[in-house]
């Protein structure tokens, strides 16, 4: 969705690529099967770092590194300094007009920024398993946007250009964070108020019967988010939108046409064939659900 929101000048070239996008846009989950490096770029367990966290985090990776070292902020999650790096790889990849590059970290960049907007990616209590609330992750991200995106409005209006996307990085980890706590207390109040018997249902996901959050629980979850789920869709949208955006203008808003043909090496084909072997279509969101 974050295609139709670009410029004239770029829209036709995403448009063109838009199955590609969307094919693509999971494989920042797949990699975390191989690379041990990957499942940190999805979350930032902002908890972790007290109780005004944002106070006591460097916006900047260099300060962050000098006040934490760098293996304890892995160990917690980069997602911004995640989102950052992309965003320079993807205005490089404009730069050299490379339009394998571009598809490849437009698709990443997307993943990161969309992860962002999700609240329970910003805890240790990422599914609830704190709080005796496991599969929380997976109600709150996949269960209600399946039942219920129908309904939802997607409207965002065009890519802005943004000065700072560390910075704004961070505001969309703020933000998410804010939304933690009522999150969590929602659900445990619906728990505590909804008889258990109905709480969970079997149906098909996927080709396959499992045993899933039922849809009167789902329903009674969504009406008291208040649109919660919805809003931080719609920001995604507009913000990975804005991302792809930013960095074409800021690596001189090449034509996004003609071109040059690049051939892949051995080491990337053999790559590719690796990935589609091992992965096939399947799909993980951030961290572990369950």
């Amino acid at each position: 969705m974050a295609v139709f929101i670009l410029p004239g000048d770029m829209i036709r070239f995403y448009k063109n690529n838009i199955l590609h996008i969307t094919e693509h846009a999971v494989n920042a989950d797949k990699r975390r099967y191989s690379d041990t490096a990957e499942a940190p770029r999805h979350f930032i367990d902002a908890d972790r770092y007290g109780k005004n966290p944002f106070d006591n985090i460097p916006e900047k990776w260099t300060d962050a590194e000098l006040k934490f070292t760098t293996a304890l902020l892995i160990e917690n999650g980069i997602i911004p300094w995640q989102i950052e790096k992309t965003y320079f790889s993807l205005v490089k990849a404009f730069r050299e007009r490379d339009s394998i590059r571009i598809l490849r970290l437009s698709a990443d960049l997307g993943h990161y920024v969309s992860d962002a907007h999700v609240p329970l990616h910003t805890t240790e209590n990422y599914n609830g398993q704190l709080s005796g609330q496991t599969g929380i992750h997976g109600f709150w991200e996949s269960r209600l946007p399946e039942l219920f995106s129908t309904e939802y409005d997607f409207i965002t209006g065009p890519a802005k250009y943004l000065e700072n996307p560390l910075k704004e990085a961070w505001k969309i980890i703020r933000n998410s964070h804010s939304l933690l706590d009522s999150t969590l207390m929602i659900e445990a109040r619906l728990n505590k108020m909804m008889a258990s018997d109905l709480k969970f249902s079997y149906g098909e996901r996927k080709g396959k019967v499992e045993r899933q959050y039922s849809k009167e629980y789902a329903m009674a979850y969504h009406k008291a988010l208040q649109g919660m789920v919805e809003n931080q869709m719609r920001a995604s949208i507009l913000m990975t939108g804005s991302y792809w955006f930013s960095a074409w203008v800021d690596a001189g808003q090449p034509q996004l046409k003609n071109f040059p043909k690049k051939e892949f090496s051995k080491v990337e084909k053999l790559s590719r064939e690796n990935t589609e072997q091992l992965f096939g279509q399947g799909r993980i969101i951030g961290r572990p659900e369950n």
